[in-house]
């Protein structure tokens, strides 16, 4: 089972994505924790993200790409994924439906949380283990750049039929439950 869990800061993908995995036996990957190896096993990949992370850029479209295409490859993703902060942008969707193709496979699920903005900001404001940018400007700012860099990625995925809605209010028991429901159908 191939699974892109998509939404705003805050709509608990994370939580969500954990729960996928112990239930499901699939592996969850992020993006954060793709760089992570990368720059900690020094691979080519590993050190041009640290470099530009270093230079406090963003890292290019083509580069994350290359890094997710080149973690799904290792035989621990086989049999699936839980995706969670990527794609982010339709240029990375875009590149990651050519690489399905061209594997001759395709993705299952694209699963959108869907939170109020005010929850999420109630969220991410309560959390323990917070960025430093967690004030309600900081979170602002990154809701702001998830409307207008991100978001366009569910609207992306809709034209292909793979987008399934789930209700991200509610217990993580709750909203888990709703997953369930998609993914067992």
């Amino acid at each position: 089972m191939k699974i892109i869990l998509f939404g705003p800061p805050g709509a608990g993908k994370g939580t969500q994505a954990s729960l996928i995995q112990k239930n499901y036996n699939i592996p969850h990957l992020s993006t954060g924790q793709i760089f992570r190896e990368a720059i900690g096993n020094e691979t080519e990949l590993g050190k041009k993200v640290k470099s530009i992370l270093d230079s406090g850029d963003l890292v290019p479209d083509q580069t994350v790409v290359d890094l997710v295409a080149e973690e799904i490859m290792k035989d621990q993703y086989a049999k699936g994924y839980i995706l969670d902060g990527f794609p982010r942008t339709v240029a990375q969707a875009e590149a990651f439906d050519e690489i399905l193709a061209n594997q001759n496979d395709a993705l299952d699920a694209f699963i959108f949380l869907k939170v109020p903005e005010e929850e999420l900001v109630k969220r991410i404001l309560s959390r323990e283990d917070g960025r430093t940018d967690d004030t309600e400007e900081g979170v602002k700012k990154r809701l702001a750049v998830y409307y207008k860099e991100t978001r366009p990625v569910k609207e992306y995925y809709e034209e292909n039929g793979t987008v399934y809605e789930v209700d991200g209010t509610g217990s993580i028991d709750e909203i888990f439950s709703r997953i369930q429901s998609v993914l067992d159908n």
